[in-house]
């Protein structure tokens, strides 16, 4: 028996527009290596797509390479993750199966208040898989309450158990607040349990528990992943050996710079310094700042200067995170009340002049609608691009834009 792991897809998952096909591009070529292998099946153990609703174009090229799939005799088994379905529960998962080119596994039926699962058999190699689908906020912890795992243990032949959640004794230690679910939630004396949810790549035997995996996301979906991951992975599981496959699209370089007791004009130089003569063709450059600037404020750092260097050595994306970069004259505030909106003034008024605007007369004012603009909640039964459009109006009216 040899089949494919994978998870965690999340296709369309990246907001700009010149990342915004990297998952697809992962996508096509796990199921193209899975092809070359000549693999019997291919599980994606949730979160296929990043909505509920994808993109159109993301939908027709993922329907092309099911179909292919198909078409070589290559069944494709899921389960719903958490990005997959609407709060309602509605997923573009049941329209695939219906269409026939995939099978979610998760089928069963509630006797005596349990939830009893049903095997779904993999015709060319009798394997037998079920699961659980992942909801989002851990919703799917009451699934596994509720689950009765008689008749799951005591089924006979290869079986594999499908789930989309956080497991405790799995959990990374930087994801140790994270709620998640015991390992003795799942069913006894499986061969394979196909997880995914947490984007790690991990795999442990626990005592009644073989091969426990995780195979990590098929493309980071965020600046933080990338510094980590680096790529996206799965496995392949061949009579009893794991391979895990490496999916790179494309490089990541990432840069981690220490601003403690230096100015702005000593981090830039030190970040020129780093990438002089680099050659960064297809490659993602990740700059983090941490630290104190001793003098000056982050915006006072060009990193205008920096993206447009980056660029011309050919980089095919920059990202910059600033969140604990800090300076001495931009300290925390300490405000006695308990007014948020009293809160927010302060804040404002501490500030004021600190950037250099066209509307430095009505700063306070103009900030204010700014922040008004921006909480102003989405109507019921409006669509998200029509609220993002009222709201960037609103914001542009207000600035004279």
């Amino acid at each position: 028996m040899k089949f494919a792991h994978i998870a965690d897809c999340h296709i369309g998952a990246w907001r700009d527009p010149k990342l915004k096909d990297l998952s697809m591009q992962a996508f096509i070529k796990a199921t193209n290596i899975c092809i070359e292998k000549n693999v019997d099946f291919i599980l994606i153990a949730g979160d296929l797509f990043n909505t509920s609703m994808p993109g159109i174009d993301y939908l027709k090229e993922t329907t092309k390479r099911l179909k292919e799939l198909k078409e070589r005799d290559i069944p494709v088994y899921i389960i719903p993750g958490s990005h997959d379905q609407s709060p309602s529960g509605k997923t573009m998962l049941d329209v695939l199966e219906e269409a026939g080119l995939m099978i979610n596994v998760v089928k069963g039926t509630i006797k005596d208040n349990k939830l009893q699962l049903k095997f779904t058999i993999d015709k060319k190699t009798g394997a037998k898989i079920t699961g659980l689908l992942g909801r989002r906020g851990m919703l799917e912890k009451k699934y596994y309450e509720q689950l009765d795992n008689t008749n799951l243990e005591s089924e006979t032949g290869t079986k594999i158990f499908m789930f989309h959640t956080a497991l405790t004794e799995l959990k990374p230690k930087e994801l140790e607040k994270m709620d998640s679910n015991p390992v003795s939630f799942l069913p006894k004396g499986f061969e394979y349990y196909a997880g995914g949810h947490i984007h790690i790549v991990r795999k442990e035997t626990i005592e009644g528990y073989k091969n426990i995996v995780y195979p990590g996301p098929l493309m980071p979906s965020n600046f933080s992943e990338l510094e980590k991951l680096r790529r996206g992975t799965f496995y392949i599981y061949n009579h009893g050996k794991l391979e895990l496959i490496p999916i790179e699209i494309v490089k990541t370089y990432p840069l981690e710079i220490d601003a403690n007791h230096k100015t702005p004009e000593e981090v830039h130089e030190f970040i020129e310094q780093c990438i002089k003569n680099q050659d960064f063709t297809n490659t993602i450059v990740l700059i983090r700042i941490e630290g104190k600037l001793k003098s000056g404020r982050q915006t006072d750092i060009n990193f205008k200067a920096i993206f447009e260097t980056l660029y011309k050595q050919d980089a095919f994306f920059v990202m910059k995170n600033t969140s604990k970069l800090s300076s001495e004259e931009f300290e925390e505030i300490k405000i006695n009340t308990s007014s948020v909106e009293e809160i927010e003034n302060v804040i404002i008024r501490e500030h004021l002049g600190q950037i250099k605007t066209y509307f430095s007369d009505t700063e306070e004012e103009v900030t204010k609608n700014i922040m008004n603009s921006l909480s102003e909640e989405k109507n019921e039964g409006e669509k998200v691009y029509e609220y993002e459009e009222k709201v960037r109006k609103e914001i542009n009216k207000i600035l004279n834009l």
